[in-house]
């Protein structure tokens, strides 16, 4: 799974997410993507999870890129903690996602065989998306 290798911050503060993404919005190396239309956070299992179903349908014939990458650490108490005691350790990590983002880009497959791969990706992520192409621009 993707996490930073170093933080100058072991535990971060939760932030809304506000507005649309500024960059990353057009595709950059592939000729489909997956384009975010509603905020949201992506955790770095669900971005495997993705990239995992794109290369199954693919049959690894496809080139992948990951444009996003999980860099906010989650914190979590463990079970049965009670209440209080200060923040809990990190969990996980995730990415905070506005709308327009390109998640994943690829290339090398026909049009029908990476929509096919780009919508079962699509369906492992936690908020909306809409499937792009380089025509598209």
């Amino acid at each position: 799974m993707l996490m930073p290798r170093r933080m100058k911050h072991r535990k971060v503060h939760k932030m809304p997410t506000r507005g649309k993404s500024r960059s990353c919005t057009r595709l950059a190396f592939g000729d489909f993507g997956i384009k975010i239309t509603t905020a949201g956070k992506i955790t770095a299992r669900q971005i495997e999870a993705a990239r995992r179903a794109i290369a199954r349908h693919c049959k690894r014939g496809a080139k992948v890129w990951i444009r996003v990458f999980p860099d906010r650490p989650v914190t979590k108490h463990g079970e049965g903690q009670r209440m209080g005691k200060g923040k809990g350790s990190v969990d996980s990590y995730e990415m905070q996602v506005k709308p327009g983002r390109i998640v994943f880009e690829m290339k090398g497959v026909t049009e029908e065989l990476s929509r096919g791969a780009l919508s079962r990706a699509a369906a492992k992520l936690p908020m909306k998306s809409r499937i792009v192409s380089s025509s598209d621009d």
